[in-house]
This record gives structure tokens, C-alpha cells and sequence, in this order.
């Protein structure tokens, strides 16, 4: 019976399971590794440390965000106000789902925000340059009024930040959350119409 080569993306894969299974806390590489049914230095070949291993994983679970908001920013058939919501509606629908349906991943991601990992940092950085092309979409189209896209889109990501910062994630679970966050959009889209 032919062995399976032994991939990074294998390696992240386990390593979720490993995750949900123990915790971000008691997850080690040595699980992963025993998961994988290899030595943990073959974990280690291709992630030199543990913390790179949780930065990689968290970064591939992020990228699934990502990708879903991107298909939201490319979609021709929309204008860019309701582009913008529809995204801002998309980050927090997905972020509302990792908390609820993935928690031990998503603890994983919070304990990174406190190392102040450069994964974070990547992601948030990707989510704001996705918000500055709908602003600017809609600067060209006469639909928005901005001077400066960039920080108008900061702005807006921060404006936001209580639908899809992980610190907020307990209030997503109240009665109002969604009028609260129609309520928020709302005004955002007024003040940023031409």
C-alpha cells in the first residue's frame, strides 16, 4: 500500500482536527504528528515551530473569508453601495459562523490576536484592501464621495469592527444584532453617498 507524501496542507489539515479535538491550549505538534502517524520532526520540516504551525493554519482558515468576500468585490451585477453591504453582510455572517460553528479554531485565532501575529495583520489588511476597490468602484461611479479611498475604506472596516472583531463575538448572539448592524451599514452608506 502506497504511503501518502507528506504535504504542508496535509499537515494543516490534521492540524485543524487536532485543534477542535484538544484546544488551542493543549493542541501540540506531537498530536499532529501522532494524527499523521509521523515523527514530529517531520511536522517540524515543514513548519520550523509550533507557532508557525498555528499561524499557518490560522491563515488558511482566514483565507476562506477572504475568498468568499472577494467573489462579493468582483460580482459585476451590483452596484458599489450594495456591494459594500453585501460584503460587510458577508464578513459578518462568516465571522458570526466561525465563532458559533468552529470555536476551537476560532479560540485559536483570538489567542493569536493576542501574540499580534502577522497573520492577522495580513488578514485585515487584505479585508480593508477589498473594502478600498468597492469605494473606489463607487467613486468612479459617481455613487460615492471620497477623497481619500484608503483611509475612507479604514473607516469603514473600523466603523464596523463590532460585526467581525473576535472581542465582540459574544453580542452576535443577541436578538438586536442584526437591526444594530442594518442600523450601522445604513449610516455608513449615507454619509458615503455622492
Amino acid at each position: 500500500m502506497p504511503t501518502e507524501t507528506l504535504t504542508a496542507e496535509r499537515i494543516l489539515e490534521v492540524t485543524e482536527e487536532v485543534l477542535r479535538r484538544y484546544g488551542p491550549a493543549k493542541a501540540t505538534v506531537v498530536d499532529v504528528a501522532r494524527a499523521l502517524g509521523v515523527s514530529h520532526g517531520s511536522v517540524y520540516r515543514h513548519f520550523r515551530t509550533k507557532a508557525a504551525l498555528r499561524e499557518a493554519v490560522t491563515g488558511r482558515w482566514l483565507s476562506r473569508t477572504e475568498a468568499a468576500l472577494a467573489d462579493v468585490v468582483a460580482a459585476p451585477d451590483r452596484q458599489a453601495p450594495d456591494k459594500l453591504r453585501a460584503w460587510l453582510a458577508t464578513l459578518f455572517e462568516a465571522k458570526r459562523h466561525k465563532a458559533g460553528d468552529d470555536p476551537e479554531l476560532f479560540a485559536t485565532y483570538q489567542v493569536l490576536l493576542g501574540e499580534n501575529s502577522g497573520v492577522i495583520e495580513e488578514h485585515v489588511s487584505v479585508l480593508v484592501g477589498q473594502v478600498r476597490r468597492i469605494v473606489e468602484e463607487g467613486a468612479r461611479e459617481a455613487e460615492f464621495t471620497t477623497p481619500d479611498p484608503e483611509a475612507t475604506a479604514r473607516a469603514v472596516f473600523d466603523a464596523t469592527a463590532r460585526f467581525h472583531d473576535p472581542a465582540y463575538a459574544p453580542e452576535w448572539r443577541r436578538p438586536t444584532i442584526d437591526a444594530e448592524f442594518d442600523a450601522v451599514v445604513d449610516l455608513l452608506l449615507r454619509g458615503l453617498h455622492a
